[in-house]
């Protein structure tokens, strides 16, 4: 399947990672761009390279968590490019320590991108995409909306919360020319955990354990992870799962939804190589 002619698909969190990798694959599938970050670099180094495509891509100084802003950036893309067709909320941010160790700050903080970012992408971006043939929402959780292990308590409420959100989207628009899907990846090889803020009492040792566990155990590449949800885009799938550990941990979930958390707990100790 191919995308419609003269598709505009807006990207947050485009600067690195997954944002970066879509922002690449869709460039090359045709689709003019809009792309938003806070990493002023980063975003013109996707954008250069996704440039050399031959399509147009316009760059866009966002904190997704400014509801004005947020109100702002989709003014902009309407004016730039005259339409926006595709909307894929995929800015995301991670925060390190457990419920004790984290400040209810750092939660505001993580919560205000996460989530909101999505709220506020669905509601200013909406009606833009009910004015054309054809429109697609593209909502990055993650496998933590599915599981919340221990350690990762404001990341996998965020997760939950874009998950339930996107759901109802889904059915609130069942029928329209919008069509949503949530994306659950698993373990990715970005830079996530290594940017992750360390929480208010969290030490910098933890920090450094953690990021390294998640480094051996984040095996699918971010160009991977993006086609994947490109594809499942293209097939109107309401549900991506990347990777072979989302399949997995959504599968003792649904069929453990008490006792998962040992199970999957015990992989990920087996495949990390040590305890967690």
């Amino acid at each position: 399947m191919r995308l419609p002619e003269n598709s505009v698909a807006v990207i947050t969190g485009a600067a690195s990672g997954i944002g970066r990798a879509l922002t690449f694959h869709l460039a090359r599938a045709g689709a003019a761009l809009a792309l938003a970050d806070v990493d002023e670099r980063g975003l013109h180094e996707t954008a250069a390279g996704a440039s050399e495509a031959g399509i147009s891509v316009t760059t866009h100084m966002v904190d997704v968590s400014d509801a004005h802003r947020m109100e702002e950036f989709a003014r902009e893309v309407v004016e730039q490019h005259g339409r926006a067709t595709h909307l894929i909320n995929n800015a995301g941010v991670a925060l390190l320590g457990n419920v004790e160790e984290i400040s209810i700050a750092d939660i505001e903080w993580l919560m205000g991108v996460n989530f909101w970012g999505v709220v506020y992408g669905c509601k200013f971006f909406l009606p833009i995409l009910r004015r054309q043939p054809r429109a697609h929402i593209v909502n990055l959780s993650s496998v933590f909306g599915f599981f919340a292990p221990a350690g990762h308590s404001a990341y996998a409420a965020s997760k939950f919360a874009v998950r339930g959100f996107t759901e109802a989207l889904r059915h609130e628009l069942e029928g329209t020319n919008v069509f949503v899907t949530a994306v659950h990846p698993g373990g990715i090889s970005t830079r996530i955990a290594a940017s992750a803020r360390i929480g208010a009492a969290t030490t910098s040792v933890e920090h450094s354990a953690e990021t390294e566990r998640f480094e051996r155990l984040a095996r699918t590449t971010a160009e991977v992870a993006a086609e994947r949800i490109v594809n499942g885009m293209l097939r109107g799938r309401p549900r991506v799962l990347v990777g072979a550990d989302a399949h997995l941990i959504e599968l003792f979930q649904r069929l453990l939804p008490v006792r998962h958390w040992g199970i999957i707990k015990w992989q990920m100790e087996r495949r990390a190589g040590g305890r967690t």
